[in-house]
């Protein structure tokens, strides 16, 4: 990559920072591409720098930044405009620059459905699903899964108060879904088992010491259970699905798919031909992850 009075910057926000794999995919990307973009990590440590940096973004050659934790929920209502998706998931992962706007987006639903059908070759259509979680993610994929038409979905929270706020927002739009929300907890056993999919989209799994979110006796054979913690190759989650004789499924497919689904939209609101290259984009991301797991002063194979 050459950077040069031409480059033009795109950046991912938000704290802590340092282990974010966008930025080494996101420039594999753009240099697949031909693009004179760079990406950055940009660490946000409290709301002050994220007020700051949005208003710097305005008014610099930005064409855009991802936003992860903690900041998806509070980006929704920076953003001068934002697509309907993202509004229904109540959080912001994508932001276009454009003239001095800020125009959001939520690729984070869009690409969880991309990897599971390449991932684990499922279809959400018809079948029952369990999301752990209320916060920006877990909105993302509950829209994701109502547009997707999946027969019944269950949020599942240890504040059950912000499950219900979560799917008052889009009460209006089940369709043919049903929906509900409860407490981590006993109750939560007969859904969990119940479940075709089982999708955390908390961030318990990205420490080494955090335990699995849910009791492992509750995963059965024949489930696809997807992580969306992608920083640990195997997590506790995971390692119990997999015990139990389900479908893991990591959440690097997923980083990938959302990440790329951003740069579709930067190079021109996802239309037109070219779209940014999967491939490419998971080999760099799964060689950074490889890289960060190795033995100090190891040579990670």
């Amino acid at each position: 990559m050459i950077i040069n009075g031409r480059t033009r910057p795109t950046a991912v926000i938000g704290w802590p920072i340092a282990q974010s794999l966008s930025p080494v995919m996101h420039n594999a990307a753009y240099e697949a591409l031909g693009l004179n973009w760079a990406c950055v990590p940009l660490g946000v440590p409290d709301q002050r720098a994220l007020l700051a940096f949005t208003e710097a973004a305005r008014s610099l050659s930005f064409v855009g930044f991802n936003v992860t934790m903690p900041y998806k929920q509070a980006m929704l209502e920076l953003c001068d405009e934002a697509a309907s998706l993202a509004q229904l998931a109540g959080a912001v992962n994508t932001v276009h620059c454009v003239d001095g706007r800020l125009i959001g987006y939520n690729t984070d639903g869009r690409g969880l459905l991309e990897s599971l059908e390449n991932d684990a070759g499922f279809d959400p259509a018809g079948r029952s699903v369990v999301i752990l979680g209320a916060g920006g993610a877990a909105g993302a994929a509950l829209t994701a899964f109502i547009l997707a038409r999946a027969s019944d979905i269950t949020v599942i929270n240890r504040t059950v108060e912000r499950a219900e706020e979560m799917l008052a927002r889009v009460r209006n739009n089940l369709r043919n879904t049903t929906a509900a929300a409860i407490p981590l907890g006993p109750s939560a056993a007969e859904a969990v088992r119940g479940a075709d999919l089982i999708v955390n989209a908390t961030p318990a799994g990205m420490s080494t010491s955090d335990p699995c979110p849910l009791p492992a006796e509750w995963l059965r054979q024949g489930q696809v259970v997807l992580d969306m913690v992608y920083q640990r190759p195997e997590t506790a989650l995971l390692r119990a699905a997999s015990l139990a004789g389900a479908r893991p499924v990591s959440g690097l497919g997923m980083l990938v798919a959302q990440g790329a689904l951003a740069i579709d939209i930067w190079m021109g609101e996802g239309g037109g031909e070219t779209r940014a290259p999967r491939d490419v984009m998971r080999a760099a991301a799964a060689a950074a992850l490889e890289e960060q797991h190795a033995p100090a002063g190891g040579d990670g194979s």
